[in-house]
C-alpha cells in the first residue's frame, strides 16, 4: 500500500520503546478519516494486526522488521505487538496537503507549537 502522492507528513511521533509506547497503540484503534499512518521500525520487530472492526477478528498480520515500514489506511482498525524487547518504532501521519488537519498541524509545526 502506498500513501497518495498529494498527501504530506503533517505529524510524527517520538520514538517508542516497549516501556514508552502509549497503551492505546497495543489495543484496537484506528486512524482518523483522511489520515494514513506509516509505522517505521528502527530496531527489533513489531507485529501489525489489521482488524475487521473495533476488537474484531484479525484479517491481516504483518511483521515489520528493523528499517521497514507498514502503512495503515484511514479509519482502519489495527493494533501492534512487540516481538522483541529492544524494538523501537515511530509513526508518521499523512493527510492530503490541502486538508484541514494538514494545514492546521503544519501551521502549528511552523510556529513551533508541535514538532
Amino acid at each position: 500500500m502506498k500513501i497518495p502522492s498529494d498527501f504530506v507528513n503533517y505529524r510524527s511521533t517520538k520514538v517508542f520503546t516497549k516501556d514508552t509506547v502509549p497503551k492505546l497503540l497495543v489495543k484496537s484503534h484506528n486512524t482518523k478519516a483522511g489520515v494514513y499512518g506509516k509505522i517505521t521500525v528502527l530496531n527489533g520487530a513489531l507485529k501489525f494486526y489489521g482488524l475487521e472492526s473495533d476488537n474484531g477478528a484479525v484479517e491481516a498480520e504483518v511483521l515489520i522488521s528493523a528499517n521497514e515500514s507498514a502503512i495503515s489506511p484511514p479509519q482502519y482498525w489495527h493494533r501492534v505487538e512487540f516481538t522483541t524487547d529492544d524494538t523501537t518504532f515511530k509513526i508518521d501521519f499523512y493527510a492530503q496537503k490541502d486538508s484541514d488537519v494538514a494545514i492546521k498541524n503544519l501551521s502549528e509545526r511552523d510556529d513551533g507549537i508541535i514538532s
